[in-house]
C-alpha cells in the first residue's frame, strides 16, 4: 500500500504527494521537522506538516526571493537573509558579485543540519566564505541592527509559531532601522487564494513604514494554492526602474530580465489587495 503525505493547506483543501520513504523525523525545540523523500519532488523538508521546500520547485522561491531586490538595489555588498535555514537564498544571493558579506539568522539550527545532509544542492552554500550564519532569533538580531544592511530578505514560514513576531509592523520598523538610507527589504506573503488578509494587512503595515512598496508572485507548484507572493519594502530604488544595464544572465532557472518586470503584474483580485 502507498504512502502520502498530504498537507491541509485549508480546512476543506490539501495538496498530497506520494513519499518513498521518511528520511528523518524530530520534535526540535521550536518546530516538528521531517525530512521525506518524495516519488514527483524528490526530497521534501516539511516544518509542522507544512511543505517548506523541495527539490524540484525550491529554484522558484528562492531565486524570487534574492534577485529581483539584489537587482534593483545597484550595489548590494552586505545582505542579511532571516530564516532561510535550507540555504536556498543564500545560494542565490551568492551569484551577485556586489555581495560582500550574507549572514543567515536561522532561529531552528536543526533546520540547518538536516538540510545540509538531505538537500545539499539547496544547502550547500552555506560554507561559503562570505556567508556568515548564526543559529538566533530574527527577530532580536534585526532589533539590535541599524544602518547596517544593503538588503533584507525575510525567509520565513507561515505565520505560526516561532515566525508570528516576522510578520508584525513593529519588526518592518525595525527592519527599516536595520537597513543603510538606500535599503530593500523583502518578504514572503503566502497566497491571494487562502491568505488574502495576510497579504492586506502586510501590504499595509509595510507601505506605512517603506515610501516605495511594492508586491509581486511566482507560481510554486507545492505551496498552498501555487501562486505565491512576495512583498518588498524600499527606500529609494523603484524594482520597475531598474536600469537595463544592471541585468546580468545569471544560473537561473526561474527568474530572468523578462521575469523581474513582468511579475509585478498583478492578477486583479491581487492588486485589489493592494488598494487603500
Amino acid at each position: 500500500m502507498a504512502t502520502w503525505f498530504t498537507e491541509k493547506q485549508t480546512e476543506n483543501f490539501g495538496i498530497t504527494a506520494k513519499v518513498n520513504r521518511s528520511l528523518h523525523k524530530e520534535q526540535t525545540d521550536f518546530q516538528e521537522l521531517e525530512m521525506l523523500e518524495t516519488k514527483e519532488w524528490g526530497n521534501m523538508l516539511v516544518l509542522d506538516d507544512m511543505v517548506m521546500t523541495t527539490e524540484r520547485d525550491e529554484f522558484v522561491y528562492h531565486e524570487m526571493v534574492a534577485h529581483v531586490p539584489l537587482f534593483t538595489h545597484p550595489s548590494p555588498k552586505n545582505v542579511l537573509v532571516v530564516g532561510g535555514g535550507d540555504g536556498g537564498v543564500i545560494r542565490e544571493v551568492l551569484k551577485h558579485k556586489s555581495v560582500e558579506k550574507a549572514t543567515l539568522v536561522e532561529i531552528d539550527g536543526k533546520v540547518i543540519e538536516y538540510s545540509k545532509h538531505y538537500l545539499p544542492s539547496i544547502a550547500g552554500a552555506l560554507e561559503d566564505e562570505r556567508v556568515e550564519v548564526k543559529v538566533d532569533d530574527g527577530f532580536m538580531h534585526i532589533a539590535k541592527s541599524e544602518r547596517e544592511y544593503d538588503v533584507i530578505m525575510v525567509d520565513s514560514t507561515e505565520p505560526v509559531g516561532p515566525a508570528v513576531n516576522l510578520f508584525s509592523k513593529g519588526f518592518y520598523e525595525g527592519i527599516s532601522k536595520a537597513l543603510k538610507e538606500d535599503g530593500i527589504f523583502v518578504a514572503q506573503t503566502d497566497n491571494p487564494w487562502f491568505k488574502a488578509d495576510l497579504i492586506r494587512q502586510v501590504y499595509g503595515d509595510v507601505k506605512e513604514t517603506f515610501p516605495i512598496t511594492k508586491v509581486y508572485t511566482a507560481n510554486i507548484p507545492t505551496y498552498p494554492s501555487g501562486l505565491w507572493t512576495f512583498t518588498m519594502g524600499s527606500k529609494i530604488y523603484d524594482p520597475l526602474q531598474v536600469a537595463e544595464e544592471r541585468f546580468e544572465e545569471l544560473d537561473t532557472k526561474y527568474y530572468t530580465e523578462e521575469i523581474h518586470n513582468a511579475c509585478f503584474a498583478l492578477p486583479k483580485f491581487v492588486k485589489d489587495l493592494t488598494k487603500e
